[in-house]
Formats: structure tokens, sequence, C-alpha cells
């Protein structure tokens, strides 16, 4: 019996030979198997919700927050909105063998940069088991063989997942071993996982603080990490109040636990007496509890006082924290400095203000007069997303399937010689 790490090795350089007959299967092929994914989520629908529902028993037995088990938990609806992402997915253009430009040299070499898969992709994420299905997808479309290593509190869901679309994907042409998932918890493995660069090519870890830290110290691979979503929202003195009141309620509410979430609200003085006290009682009948500065509860008291931690954490979670800013200046000194680079807002009337917003705050989604929750590949167009890049290189925001590409240089002479 194989251990865990010889377990994860095998499925390593499975996933390698799988790449190189992927990176060849036309894109017909993908697109019916992505239809033929999709088709089985619904028709596998009770094995899956079966096995879901023991994953999220599990996790009430360990006690485990409210917005984990929001995370964790699977339903019909849930699984229809997958299966309407892999078939977004099979609508969009293959990125493979796209020509990204091209130019002939005075030299008569004709030159083009095309776009080729990275080739074998290790992901490794938190709860959520329906970002199984986003990834696994994407990495089909973009013709990258993908090793996925759920949380073990969604192990069963991600196996289960795993075993019905790679069944119907490999009856549509599919190579095996092009989606495999570690069904394993032991950490031992994904340790190992993080040490096999001869055979994956780039590591991709989507959760929290600690994943992140974890990966990016022991990786010997690349690695595009999808890192902590503390979003900001701020209302400026030329904000519409109605709009705005909208826009903070959604950002806040409408799905707390996930990472486009905002977990600050900035608010310019000016307005504040004004717009505090209506945003206060709307999110606080949506029980949220507010944490505020000085200012903020100098104006609505039955705030709890806001500590220096509260601006750097990701509550994931209904509670919000509240600042009162003088001006745009300090809303968007603020949020560089404990913002984490995925999304921030502003609402305002007021030019100027959008654009200098725009220019100086350095996160990979910014916006005017719209809600956070909008960073996402689904609502960008991108089909679906593997996650949402806080780095620079070489993707930023949410990757879908062109940033699950690289490219190679493809050049024709007629006997050229240097």
């Amino acid at each position: 019996m194989m251990s865990p790490q010889e377990q994860v090795e095998q499925k390593a350089r499975q996933a390698r030979e799988a790449a190189r007959q992927l990176s060849k299967i036309s894109t017909a092929v993908k697109n019916a198997a992505l239809e033929a994914m999709a088709h089985a989520l619904i028709e596998r629908q009770g094995y899956i919700l079966e096995c879901n529902q023991e994953d999220v028993k599990r996790a009430r037995e360990k006690k485990l927050s409210e917005a984990m088990i929001d995370r964790l938990l699977l339903d019909e609806s849930r699984l229809e909105g997958m299966a309407k992402g892999l078939r977004e997915v099979a609508d969009l253009p293959d990125p493979v063998g796209q020509v990204v430009k091209g130019w002939q040299r005075p030299n008569g070499l004709k030159i083009q940069q095309v776009r080729v898969p990275l080739g074998v992709i290790a992901f490794i994420y938190e709860s959520r088991p329906n970002v199984t299905v986003d990834a696994a997808g994407l990495c089909l479309k973009s013709g990258n063989a993908i090793i996925l290593r759920g949380g073990s509190e969604a192990l069963r869901s991600n196996v289960a997942i795993t075993h019905v679309i790679t069944t119907a994907a490999e009856d549509e042409g599919i190579p095996p071993h092009a989606i495999q998932v570690i069904d394993t918890p032991d950490r031992a493995a994904v340790q190992h996982l993080m040490t096999l660069n001869q055979y994956v090519d780039v590591l991709i870890p989507r959760g929290g603080k600690s994943l992140i830290q974890a990966v990016t110290e022991h990786a010997t691979m690349p690695v595009l990490y999808h890192g902590e979503g503390i979003c900001h929202v701020y209302v400026d003195d030329d904000a519409d109040l109605p709009m705005a009141s909208n826009i903070v309620f959604n950002a806040k509410v409408q799905r707390p636990s996930v990472c486009n979430a905002m977990e600050t609200l900035l608010v310019a003085e000016k307005i504040a007496p004004t717009f505090l006290p209506l945003i206060s009682e709307r999110l606080m009948n949506a029980k949220v509890e507010l944490r505020g500065d000085e200012r903020a509860r100098a104006i609505v008291p039955a705030m709890k006082p806001a500590t220096d931690e509260d601006w750097d954490t990701e509550y994931l979670a209904l509670i919000l924290s509240i600042k009162v800013v003088k001006d745009v200046d300090e809303a968007i000194e603020h949020i560089n400095r404990h913002g984490s680079q995925l999304s921030d807002a502003i609402v305002t009337n007021n030019f100027a203000h959008a654009q200098k917003f725009l220019d100086e705050v350095d996160s990979a989604s910014v916006y005017v007069n719209a809600s956070t929750r909008f960073t996402d590949g689904g609502e960008f167009g991108l089909g679906a997303e593997i996650g949402i890049s806080t780095q620079k290189l070489h993707a930023r925001g949410p990757m879908g399937l062109q940033e699950l590409t690289t490219t190679k240089y493809v050049v024709e002479g007629d006997g050229q010689v240097r």
C-alpha cells in the first residue's frame, strides 16, 4: 500500500502525461466534455448532495463557524450555478493557439506569440466545493491538467464531484488523469505536492492567510495566490446617498462569507452625520455587528469600538468596521495601507474624485458607483474563475482562461542564419 506521499507523486506523474495529451485535444472535444460535465452534475445531484450533507454534518459537529458552513453548503440552486458556469466556459473562445501578436523582421523571419497551456496546475483551496468545478472546467478548456486538493471539511463533496465530472469528461475523449483530486486529508500529501516541481508547473492556493503563507514558504514551483479580501467602500462627500446605501448594503450583506464582500466602510466627514445613522440602522436590522472609530461612534453610539486589528481583518461574516475620514485622500491612504489589493470602491458623483481613486488605489479591481461583489469571473464575463490573484505577476484579478495560459514564440524562416 502506497504512502500519501507516494500516492500524490503518482498523481503528479499521471497529470504530466495527461497534460501532454490534453494540449493536443480539439476545442470541439473540450466543449463536448464541459457540456457533459454540466449535465452529469445535475443528473447525479442526489449523490453529490448526500456526500455534501455528510460534510456539513461533520462541520457542525466540529462547531465550525456559520460563515464556513455557508461556504461548504451545496444545494440544488448552487449545483445549477456550477453547471451553468461549465456551459459558459464551453461557450467562451478557446485561448489555446490564439495569436497574441505577430510581425516580420527585416531578415524575413516571421514571428508570432501564441497562447499555450501552463501544463500541470496544482490547486489547493478551502471550503466551497463549487470551486472544484470552476477550477476543473477552466483548466480543461485551457488545456491544463489539474490536481485538486480541497479542505478536509469538504473532502467527501470534492471526491464525489470529481468522480462525477471526470467520468463524464473521459466519456467524451478527455485523457484519464487530466482532472484528479487528492482524496486523503493527510497533510503530508499536500506538503509533498508542494515539492514536485518536476511535474507541476504552477501551484495556486486559494484560502486564508495561513494557507497562503505555508504555500509561499514551501512550494518549489511558481505560485499564483488568491489572498485575503479586505475590501473597502468609500462614500465620498459628493455621493448619491440612496445609491451609497444600496451599494454598502449589498457589499456587506448579500453574501458576507466571500472574499469580495466589504469589510471596511469609509465615510467622508461632511456627509457622515447624515449617512451613518441611516446606513447603520439598515445594517443593524440585517444583524450586522458594527465596529466604529471614535468619530463614527460619536454619531452612532450603538457601534462597538474598532481596534487597530479590525482594519486588517477579513471577517467573512456579518461584521463591519467603519471609519470617518476627512476626504478622498485619507480614504485612499487608508485603503492602500490596510487593504489586501483585491476590490475597493468609491461612491461619488465627483468626476475628479472618482478618477483620483481609480488612479491611486492599488487594487486588482477598483470600482466607481458599484459593489465590490462584482469581482468574480462569472460577473466579469470570464465564465468562471480559479481565483482572484492579488499579485501582479503573471495574472491579477479574476483568473479565467487566458490567465491559465502562457505564450511561446513560433518563428518561421527560409534558411536564415545569424
